[in-house]
């Protein structure tokens, strides 16, 4: 798997986790501030579609997952 596949990967498993700790119907529910992670996550994703920078990308990279295309 490539380092940008992954990036995705965790990225979208974060995302899910966060919501069902975050969202009050879940039978998974913690507390509601578990939505502002989701926000973060996706400003991450924001930011590194808009320059093309990556720190996750990064650091698979440093632990040897080859970058691919």
């Amino acid at each position: 798997m490539k380092s940008w596949q992954l990036v995705r990967v965790i990225a979208g498993s974060l995302i899910l986790m966060s919501l069902a700790f975050g969202v009050p119907g879940s039978p998974l529910f913690l507390s509601p501030w578990w939505l502002a992670f989701t926000a973060f996550i996706g400003v991450n994703l924001l930011q590194s579609g808009l320059t093309h920078w990556c720190l996750m990308e990064t650091l698979l990279r440093k632990l040897g997952l080859p970058a691919g295309c």
